[in-house]
């Protein structure tokens, strides 16, 4: 008999109320693992509509998803042509409290505000003040609205 955690494989499981709820606006909660030490997953549509998903710094203004990155990557590119994104977000301490959300990118920021943030979201996951990218990376900060969100807290 194979067992995860003290269940037996097969065996059915009430994760009770706190399963998934449907929104557009983020909650305390989901603000709390965006503004925490965790790894997010962005997930951009390439040209011939199959998925693009990478691991990125993540950051919130309280409304919007903030993420951050060199322009020119894919993500980048793709977002340019399709502003519709899928973020995913797990809680680094416990991995089956996460939030997922669909939403497009509303904005995006350039310029200083940009290498700043990168800069922010370093030292946010790293502890060094800078970002160790290379020198005169041009960065880019996509600001993304939530259309629906999906959570297990």
């Amino acid at each position: 008999m194979i067992t995860f955690h003290g269940l037996v494989a097969g065996e059915k499981v009430n994760l009770g109320p706190r399963w998934i709820s449907d929104v557009t606006k983020l909650n305390d909660k989901a603000i709390t693992l965006l503004r925490g030490k965790n790894i997010a997953y962005l997930s951009t549509l390439n040209a011939d509509g199959s998925p693009h998903t990478t691991p990125v710094w993540v950051e919130t203004d309280g409304k919007h998803v903030l993420i951050n990155t060199k322009i020119g990557r894919v993500k980048e590119r793709n977002v340019a042509r399709d502003a519709r994104v899928a973020v995913a977000v797990h809680d680094a301490a416990d991995p089956y409290s996460w939030f997922s959300m669909d939403g497009k990118v509303v904005k995006t920021i350039t310029g200083k505000k940009a290498t700043d943030h990168i800069d922010e979201l370093s030292y946010k996951y790293t502890g060094s003040k800078r970002y160790q990218g290379p020198p005169g990376e041009k960065r880019v900060i996509l600001v993304i609205e939530p259309t629906r969100i999906r959570e297990r807290m």
